[in-house]
């Protein structure tokens, strides 16, 4: 089985209302419990937002530590999921299962496992 993440791009700005927001988690919350009743969860986890991240950066022989982001932008990585699939197809089923539960874009994308060079 290959592993593929499901990045979850998260437009900047306030949390969505709760009667937005709590239909969205319900049915995400569903996707995950089939993901997992099909052997195919590996892990996953939300993230906080960009202002918490610390951004390190090698210039010359020192390494250089950052509040924020790398990047600035209209949207960030707000959570990932790490599945197994057969193969790009399956982990793109699973991919469309998430985008229609949380309404927001997934980049699905293999992890390298060693043996792909």
């Amino acid at each position: 089985m290959n592993q593929y993440l499901l990045s979850i791009y998260q437009p900047d700005g306030d949390i969505p209302a709760p009667e937005v927001l709590e239909p969205i988690v319900r049915d995400l919350e569903a996707v995950k419990t089939e993901i997992r009743e099909a052997g195919a969860w590996v892990f996953g986890g939300g993230l906080f937002p960009p202002s918490t991240a610390t951004v390190l950066r090698l210039k010359g022989s020192e390494v250089l530590t950052t509040d924020g982001p790398y990047v600035e932008g209209k949207e960030h990585l707000g959570g990932f999921t790490v599945i197994q699939a057969a193969d790009l197809d399956e982990a793109l089923a699973w991919g469309r299962k998430v985008a229609r539960a949380i309404t927001l874009p997934i980049e699905v994308r293999p992890l390298q496992d060693g043996s792909r060079q």
